[in-house]
């Protein structure tokens, strides 16, 4: 019997879509009020600081069970706080500061681009909204992966955790 991995309700189902709120606000920003792309901020920090809590919760588990059978020499609590810490960097930087600055920088690119071409207002906020949202999907896995890579050469090593890529 094969077994599969456990499920990761933050990261492996429609819940990690929240971590994308702010990516939705910044390619709405033309259109909507600074409130509303603040608080797309606070959906995608909210979701952010629910996967830290919820890997901190299960590692402090874990450990406590390992720190109990003699396996495990760290304790439980600076272990929890290594992969916490680790969840709330990346998150940080993966799902919300670098997409959000990104798909900033490209709808912000595109109306400058779409007015130097005289295309009218409210055109140019349809279409820098659709390039903005037709982006996202475009950005993610890159922002992901590079965000890995750097922290499995900085921080993971530096906080004494296993890197993410092999």
């Amino acid at each position: 019997m094969d077994s599969k991995p456990e499920l990761d309700f933050f990261r492996d189902t429609p819940v990690r879509y929240l971590g994308y709120a702010n990516e939705i606000g910044e390619s709405f920003r033309s259109m909507i009020s600074q409130a509303a792309v603040r608080a797309t901020y606070g959906i995608s920090f909210g979701y952010v600081f629910m996967d830290v809590v919820d890997k901190g919760k299960k590692t402090l588990e874990k450990e406590k069970v390992l720190a109990r059978s003699g396996i495990e020499k760290e304790s439980p609590a600076i272990k929890t706080a290594k992969i916490a810490s680790d969840c709330l960097i990346w998150q940080s930087f993966a799902s919300v500061i670098i997409p959000g600055f990104t798909i900033n920088r490209i709808c912000k690119l595109s109306s400058f681009v779409l007015q130097k071409r005289n295309v009218a207002l409210r055109t140019n906020k349809i279409l820098t909204t659709i390039i903005g949202l037709g982006s996202i999907p475009l950005i993610i896995h890159p922002i992901d992966h590079a965000c890995h890579v750097v922290m499995d050469k900085t921080i993971r090593p530096i906080l004494g955790i296993e890197t993410h890529l092999k």
